[in-house]
């Protein structure tokens, strides 16, 4: 099974070594995953289209996926359903392709290690209130972790790809799946795709 996963970019290449190692903790055989960072941004349109479908038919992948922030810094969607509909309809519902999100942006799949968040920031910031993926538009979960980072006694800023690995390292992926829906349907879209009888538990 080869899936290629579009994702936006440097964040979600940090988690990637962490998705491996939890696939390979509940799959006889691990699918063939090649992240592709698409420099800030799911394309869209006719661009994505083409992108997906040069995969597929030309570079031999049985699926792709695209993985994008719902929060973009634009008004690209209104909501995670808005954001999936859009990519569907622009790829021509090509069944191959499996579109997902990450609520409002990637890190909300981090707070819920706020206590090594803290750790590393040095700093006892509470966490934001409420499940992280409904952490929303006006303070997204970016900005809580670049806050703590900020205002710890670390005294540096937050980097995206060394502290989101950090943040992951030595922590238990499944905290965040059964905290983060959005995460738990992706992790969950690439374990059925290799077997239909696997579930998450």
């Amino acid at each position: 099974m080869k899936i290629a996963i579009l994702v936006e970019g440097a964040t979600e290449m940090a988690f990637r070594e962490k998705l491996r190692e939890f696939l390979q903790s509940r799959l006889q055989k691990m699918p063939k995953l090649r992240f592709i960072p698409q420099d800030g941004g799911i394309p869209k349109e006719g661009k994505l289209k083409r992108i997906v479908e040069n995969l597929l038919n030309n570079d031999g992948y049985n699926a792709v996926i695209a993985l994008t922030d719902v929060y973009t810094g634009k008004a690209d969607f209104k909501d995670a359903n808005d954001a999936k509909e859009k990519m569907m309809t622009w790829v021509d519902n090509n069944p191959n392709f499996y579109p997902h999100t990450a609520l409002h942006d990637f890190e909300a799949w981090l707070l819920p290690y706020w206590p090594t968040i803290q750790k590393l920031a040095k700093h006892n910031l509470s966490a934001p209130s409420g499940s992280p993926e409904t952490v929303n538009h006006q303070k997204p979960p970016s900005y809580w972790i670049k806050e703590i980072f900020r205002t710890g006694k670390c005294r540096k800023d937050y980097d995206k790809v060394s502290d989101g690995k950090a943040i992951l390292k030595n922590n238990d992926l499944m905290i965040a799946i059964k905290d983060c829906p959005e995460l738990k349907a992706f992790v969950y879209r690439i374990i059925s795709l290799c077997d239909e009888e696997k579930i998450i538990s």
